[in-house]
């Protein structure tokens, strides 16, 4: 199965086996898809990179840990960072900048139309421990 066939399954999905079965950081699975969107888990920790996404709302659901997202939403208001302790919900707006870190390891959820790349449409250089991708399928 590639990263980019639907994963519906017609059993249960277990957040917590689908978050078990992998280690690497800053690479999402995808654990289901609902309509035209997937359901991505995540380890996070560390910084990841500025990115935007230029047609399409990113959410963020924290499982575990937390999760802090800056944002440069114009030119004229700067940076703000927003705190997403474990149980938040945030979602970033099309087309704003912004760049996630985890001071402590941490899981989450993503919900992204399928394909979105998890560097976004316009990004910055990217560091190794960041995977460029459209999400990985469970192993």
């Amino acid at each position: 199965m590639t990263a980019t066939e639907p994963t519906q399954s017609t059993e249960p999905v277990s957040l917590a086996a689908a978050l078990a079965s992998f280690t690497d950081r800053w690479s999402p699975r995808i654990v289901t898809t609902v309509n035209d969107y997937d359901v991505r888990v995540a380890k996070v920790e560390g910084e990841h990179l500025w990115h935007t996404h230029d047609h399409t709302d990113e959410f963020f659901l924290v499982l575990e840990g937390e999760l802090h997202i800056t944002l440069r939403e114009s030119a004229d208001s700067g940076e703000r960072t927003v705190v997403l302790p474990k149980g938040s919900v945030f979602t970033v707006p099309r087309g704003t900048e912004h760049k996630p870190h985890a001071p402590v390891p941490s899981e989450i959820l993503l919900l992204e139309p399928t394909g979105t790349l998890t560097v976004g449409d316009r990004h910055e250089a990217v560091p190794d421990h960041v995977d460029a991708t459209t999400g990985h399928a469970l192993s």
